[in-house]
């Protein structure tokens, strides 16, 4: 095959699992790739939206699998030389927590043009299609987006941080570390914070598991949840429980929300 002189990698996020809450422009940079790398979590019908011809690569990371970031980048450049335009196509943003950044950066001392679609996050659009929002007025004022494993494994510090405020907690690749995590909230005098595992969010497999923080393990255990999943902290994870028709405003007056700080 040729060498191709106008090489491109597009970056480009799509979305929390649902297939229908992928971007239009993301789908325009699909219809015009030449090769696109995807990962675990993507829908397959979502590659329907490239050309018949377009070169399709699952390079998801899994248990068992050897599908290093090293290799991946790699493979880009090669593919993007090779074939002209790589679509490199993530679940959720590829700039929270997905690495987009990295591909880019690796990419472009090459002589690679390159471009970032931005991707519906699952922090965010996962606890709300389960009626969680990130803020709510006179509930919570803030957010916190916090990666439950580090590149060593090890639970991210800032989780201590974010428990000593009353914002609402998101925790992505946390499923590994629910008693961790529920220790953690004990010790901070977090235990009984609301709290809720979101399994599949978006999707016709969506499961939910509400309770507090210290209940996450027994959670997860008693309704075999697994990943993928988000795990949210904060006051309110309470409406998310809540049936469409509650009067919220009563509810906040009769003082059903409160700081679980002590």
């Amino acid at each position: 095959m040729s060498r191709k002189t106008n090489p491109k990698l597009t970056v480009v996020g799509a979305g929390p699992g649902d297939p229908d809450l992928i971007t239009l422009k993301a789908v325009k940079a699909l219809q015009n790739a030449n090769v696109v790398l995807y990962d675990a979590l993507i829908d397959p019908v979502l590659l329907e939206h490239c050309p018949a011809e377009t070169e399709k690569i699952y390079v998801g990371k899994r248990p068992g699998q050897s599908h290093s970031q090293d290799w991946i980048n790699e493979l880009i450049v090669e593919k993007a030389f090779a074939a002209g335009h790589v679509v490199r196509l993530k679940g959720g943003d590829p700039y929270v927590f997905g690495r987009g950044q990295e591909e880019l950066a690796y990419a472009r001392p090459f002589g690679i043009e390159t471009d970032y679609v931005p991707g519906l996050s699952s922090a965010l659009a996962v606890p709300g299609n389960a009626g969680i929002p990130m803020t709510a007025r006179g509930v919570s004022e803030s957010f916190w987006v916090i990666t439950g494993t580090k590149t060593d494994g090890s639970l991210s510090r800032d989780l201590c941080l974010a428990l000593c405020s009353t914002a609402t907690i998101v925790v992505l690749m946390g499923m590994n570390k629910l008693q961790e995590i529920a220790d953690l909230c004990v010790q901070m005098g977090r235990a009984d914070v609301p709290a809720a595992i979101l399994q599949n969010g978006t999707t016709a497999e969506q499961r939910t598991a509400i309770g507090t923080a210290q209940e996450l393990p027994r959670l997860a255990l008693e309704q075999k949840l697994s990943n993928p999943a988000v795990i949210v902290l904060g006051e309110v994870v309470r409406y998310g429980s809540a049936t469409p028709s509650t009067d919220w405003q009563e509810f906040l007056q009769n003082g059903q929300f409160f700081d679980t700080r002590g």
